[in-house]
């Protein structure tokens, strides 16, 4: 008798444990959509960020970190895919050109990306409204870089398919760094 009153019990405190992990998971989606609603791309803010929920929890902090991270991650793969696809052979010397402008423009962004992950990592009290400014400037400027290197694409001397697959993911990763800065931006305005 006193053996099932434990495993009762245990399982009680297992089926309890399991429910809170749930809710806490749910509550932590919930946080995330409802504050990628405020995002001009709101779909691609909480499905890049939603598997992340675990980490993220209820964190405006950690949510733009997040975000950063994610969008940092993409704009690296998209930058070697660029440079990888640059080197193509059949392409016309406009093209390399754009692809190569693209390229270093992007590598610019993942610099700037980065250094605003760090600096995210580094907030302090006393120092807060001065590196969320250097945040915030960083990642302005690597949505610019990416927006110029969509304009590389805009002219007709380069090939439709050359175009289209570069635009998509410029475009992706524009659009997530677009997300990325209004997360910052509203952590910055709760915190600062």
């Amino acid at each position: 008798m006193e053996s099932s009153s434990h495993f009762l019990t245990a399982l009680l405190i297992l089926l309890s444990y399991i429910n809170s992990s749930s809710v806490a998971r749910e509550t932590s989606t919930e946080f995330i959509k409802t504050s990628c609603s405020t995002t001009t791309y709101p779909t691609l803010c909480y499905s890049s960020l939603s598997t992340h929920a675990s980490a993220i929890q209820t964190s405006p902090r950690l949510l733009a970190h997040t975000a950063l991270s994610v969008t940092l991650d993409n704009t690296q793969s998209t930058s070697a895919m660029i440079s990888r696809l640059s080197q193509s052979h059949g392409m016309s010397p406009r093209e390399v050109t754009a692809m190569l402008d693209c390229v270093e423009e992007l590598s610019d962004s993942v610099d700037q990306l980065r250094r605003s992950a760090a600096e995210m990592n580094q907030l302090k009290g006393s120092n807060f409204a001065l590196m969320m400014n250097d945040i915030q400037t960083w990642v302005s400027a690597a949505l610019t870089n990416e927006d110029t290197c969509t304009d590389g694409f805009t002219e007709t001397t380069v090939s439709s398919n050359v175009k289209n697959v570069v635009r998509g993911r410029i475009v992706n990763i524009a659009h997530m760094t677009s997300n990325a800065l209004a997360l910052i931006n509203s952590f910055a305005s709760v915190h600062g």
